[in-house]
């Protein structure tokens, strides 16, 4: 898979900027002191926290695209069978063009009504749409819904979320192990005798990676909600009016929307907030048509 310098760029320099500023909080707080005298390096956990943060939202980014061909059971189209993949092909390559992204390659799957975008990078990326949607929408309004899709992959929406998660896995990961450090070392004052992290180091890491996870959860749905406005935007200029993805998706509000697996949830068009709202990749779509019309 390729990925434009820019990106490969913008992945390192995060990386590098989370473990600088970690570092130098540590050392400003004296965490590092303590660490190294109760046998943690500051420098080595920095090195796993970011390793472990961004090295398993960049290989799921990586692994994106086969897996949701896998889990969705989606059909490329490599040669269009019948005049509605002419047309989803053509739709999808005109809506490209007018984004400035090269061809996306192009799915169908069985299911009700939902699309998603996802990929690696701009130049390896897919979109795919649901059966169900392609029934019960008109041809402008599954049109809306494609250049949704495109906006997502132009706006670099997969690898700008890639980015996120691995920053906030990162301080996850960095802030689980130090409060592990000051809780085991607190539980283990007098006791002289032992060394290395005990019971309740393990423990306490178990349930800070809990706790934190959930409200990084939050931070990156936050996140995506408002990558969902930008691609309702970019759908509207594409489309050169805002009607149409209004029209899509008041029509997605009366619908059931189909489930997609989770690696693509948050790339999809149809989606409505579960009942926490905080932890919602999507706006609701009222909102979402709101902010189309103030446009």
């Amino acid at each position: 898979m390729e990925f434009s310098m820019k990106r490969v760029l913008l992945f390192l320099a995060t990386n590098l900027a989370v473990v600088l500023v970690l570092g130098i909080v540590a050392n400003l707080l004296g965490v590092n002191r303590f660490l190294t005298a109760n046998g943690l390096n500051l420098g080595a956990l920095l090195g796993f926290a970011a390793i472990m943060g961004f090295g398993g939202a960049f290989i799921s980014l990586l692994m994106s695209k086969p897996i949701a061909k896998w889990s969705t059971g989606a059909h490329v189209i490599d040669q269009p069978r019948n005049a509605t993949e002419q047309w989803l092909v053509e739709s999808v390559a005109r809506m490209a063009k007018g984004a400035g992204i090269p061809m996306p390659e192009v799915a169908i799957y069985e299911g009700d009504p939902n699309a998603f975008a996802t990929g690696a990078s701009k130049s390896s990326s897919l979109v795919a749409v649901s059966t169900g949607l392609l029934q019960t929408m008109s041809r402008e309004e599954a049109e809306a819904v494609l250049a949704h899709e495109v906006a997502h992959i132009a706006n670099g929406d997969m690898v700008t979320l890639t980015l996120i998660q691995g920053v906030v896995n990162t301080f996850v990961v960095f802030l689980s192990r130090v409060v592990g450090y000051l809780v085991d070392s607190f539980l283990r004052r007098n006791d002289e005798e032992s060394s290395g992290p005990g019971i309740g180091y393990m423990v306490t890491t178990i349930v800070c990676d809990i706790l934190f996870g959930v409200l990084a959860s939050i931070i990156v749905a936050w996140f995506s909600r408002q990558r969902e406005f930008r691609a309702d935007a970019g759908a509207a200029q594409l489309m050169g009016s805002a009607q149409p993805m209004v029209g899509a998706l008041r029509r997605l509000g009366g619908l059931e929307a189909g489930e997609l697996p989770q690696n693509v949830a948050t790339a999809g068009i149809a989606g409505r907030p579960a009942w926490m709202a905080l932890f919602a990749s999507h706006p609701p779509i009222e909102e979402r048509i709101r902010a189309l019309q103030s446009r």
